[in-house]
């Protein structure tokens, strides 16, 4: 089974190969394997909606099976910010660097035990027919004060797992395969992708 996964993000597609590895008969492509393949506007107001719709239309246009995720952090004390947005959180052409300080100065004075948060997935399994699966998974933890970890991407260096005592980007990609919240969404998605032919 082939199986198109709708983003050019190599950090993502790095993350879903590792975890989907082991599924027998499974072939991952990307959209860059598909020349100019047309852009998806994300416009939806959850990530149920943003993953809908990119993969729905990253099917039609292969003709094969495709898998799209949408996520995001939400922190608590920000309320829910920056959700949907977090990819272009503060406007177009910040870093992720900067979109984590914007993130930081955001918080400055918010207390410890009120800087939780949480990394949400979700993630949509659009066949050429038109039927669409879901899964998702979540990861808890609190924003730090600072970056921390050259790691990982988007806002790991500022997301600390409390039991861990280190933030996302201070795992290995291994550690982070077996905890995030892209992981628990690609299990329940690999367990999909096994009942329907992969």
């Amino acid at each position: 089974m082939k199986l198109v996964i709708a983003t050019k993000n190599k950090n993502k597609i790095s993350e879903i190969r590792d975890i989907m590895r082991t599924i027998s008969g499974l072939e991952i492509l990307s959209i860059a394997d598909f020349g100019d393949i047309p852009d998806v506007v994300e416009d939806g107001t959850t990530f149920r909606e943003n993953a809908q719709k990119k993969a729905a239309a990253t099917a039609k246009y292969t003709g094969l099976a495709a898998l799209s995720d949408d996520s995001g952090l939400m922190i608590d004390a920000l309320h829910g910010e920056p959700g949907v947005f977090s990819a272009r959180y503060g406007g177009t052409g910040l870093t992720d660097a900067d979109r984590n300080l914007l993130v930081l100065k955001k918080m400055e004075n918010i207390p410890n035990d009120k800087r939780t948060a949480r990394f949400i997935c979700v993630i949509a399994i659009a066949m050429p027919n038109g039927t669409i699966h879901y899964a998702e998974g979540n990861c808890e933890g609190l924003i730090i004060h600072e970056q921390r970890g050259t790691e990982g991407f988007g806002y790991d260096p500022i997301f600390l797992l409390p039991y861990k005592n280190k933030t996302m980007a201070e795992l290995t990609l291994a550690e982070k395969n077996t905890i995030s919240h892209r992981a628990r969404a690609l299990a329940k998605a690999s367990e999909i992708l096994a009942t329907i032919g992969a």
